[in-house]
């Protein structure tokens, strides 16, 4: 069974989000996972759990002035006939090098095991240094992007 990654989809095509310090719209370009495993659980066909982590380069983007520049995603993700859904976190590395935290939880549609469309719930939940506002972080730093096919 091909290897489902919803995260460099999500990555690549994140909508904007409304934050307290203003809209933040951002890109990111994400190669294969370094890691991943995918057990088959053997009570019907296609149905799998997964685990991978995939790093990331900012193609563009900011939060509170402050330039994105690489990331980490990591991700648990089970698929059960047409239908994936999951849940992972994504370390973002910052230009001046504080680091902020998002939680994630993709649901996709798929055909022939690779995905057509989906959604992704996701929300910023902290970070390191202090060069970033912590309203930065508000209850409004979180969104739902649609997700695309991707190779």
């Amino acid at each position: 069974m091909r290897k489902l990654m919803l995260l460099p989809a999500l990555l690549c095509l994140c909508a904007g989000v409304a934050l307290a310090q203003g809209k933040v719209s951002n890109g990111w370009a994400c190669g294969k996972p370094g890691s991943a495993q995918s057990i088959e659980v053997g009570d019907q066909p296609n149905h799998a759990y997964s685990i991978d982590q995939i790093k990331c380069t900012s193609t563009k983007g900011e939060i509170a002035g402050v330039r994105e520049k690489e990331g980490a995603g990591t991700e648990f993700a089970e698929v059960k006939g047409n239908k994936s859904g999951g849940h992972g976190i994504f370390v973002e590395t910052m230009a001046n090098g504080d680091m902020i935290y998002a939680t994630y939880q993709p649901t996709a549609t798929l055909k022939d095991g690779q995905m057509q469309s989906g959604t992704d719930k996701w929300q910023y939940t902290g970070g390191t240094g202090c060069r970033i506002p912590l309203a930065a972080f508000s209850p409004k730093g979180a969104g739902v992007s649609s997700l695309e096919s991707f190779q």
